[in-house]
């Protein structure tokens, strides 16, 4: 793992992202308002803690290692999430940028994925156990508890000015190879973690996505007293 005193900040050593300038980092959170971009492409419909909004999945990554005490503190956010019966269902095996096995993470990527993800911090693999502890049975929750645990990770790098980029197209099958993912264990997804570049590093194609996108409103996914499904 990284070491959290080294990096290219300039100074007499990296810091992490949360531990500098606290009165200007107060300023301008993410868990108190919305940042610029974000507010330029999305107006939430109801009063709702900006960072929920201020989350969104960048590829505009520098390319610089993220420090341990960031990372760690990401799966320290994920541990907290709720789980049926308490069983923590939720993995993440990882790579950083600067470990020997940082080349046979990107090589799981789809090839469209590895151009932008070569930049990031640090790659993780998602897995998420399918059975219960307690008696071996399957938990069909495993994969919903899961996802809880990644969207703890997402917020908490929203917090401290990460980008973070959940990742589908990959191999899934050579990643339970290579990484020795047991049977009782799915694997769900990988996940870009970085720091934020200028857009312009991002092919012409990736650059015009590069904006918080908007979402579905209320009415399209809750519905009161049983499913409406529209004709």
């Amino acid at each position: 793992m990284t070491d959290a005193s080294s990096g290219s900040d300039g100074g007499d050593g990296e810091r992490t992202v949360a531990d500098g300038g606290e009165a200007a980092a107060a300023e301008r959170s993410p868990l108190t308002e919305l940042t610029p971009e974000v507010a330029e492409n999305r107006d939430p419909d109801h009063d709702v803690a900006p960072v929920f909004v201020n989350r969104w999945s960048p590829r505009a990554m520098t390319g610089e290692s993220v420090a341990e005490a960031d990372l760690l503190a990401l799966f320290e956010a994920a541990r907290w999430a709720p789980s049926s019966r308490n069983n923590q269902h939720w993995r993440f095996v990882y790579a950083e940028r600067d470990d020997e096995e940082w080349g046979a993470f990107l090589d799981l990527l789809a090839a469209g994925n590895r151009t932008w993800a070569a930049d990031a911090g640090a790659l993780l693999v998602v897995v998420s156990k399918t059975t219960f502890d307690y008696n071996g049975e399957p938990a069909g929750s495993h994969s919903f508890d899961t996802g809880a645990a990644w969207q703890n990770l997402a917020l908490e790098a929203t917090r401290r000015g990460l980008a973070t980029h959940p990742i589908g197209g990959f191999d899934h099958e050579a990643a339970r190879e290579r990484l020795n993912v047991p049977d009782e264990f799915d694997v769900e997804a990988m996940v870009a973690v970085g720091h934020r570049a200028d857009p312009e590093t991002l092919s012409e194609d990736l650059r015009e996505r590069e904006v918080p996108n908007g979402r579905k409103p209320i009415a399209e996914i809750a519905f009161e007293g049983g499913f409406d499904v529209e004709e």
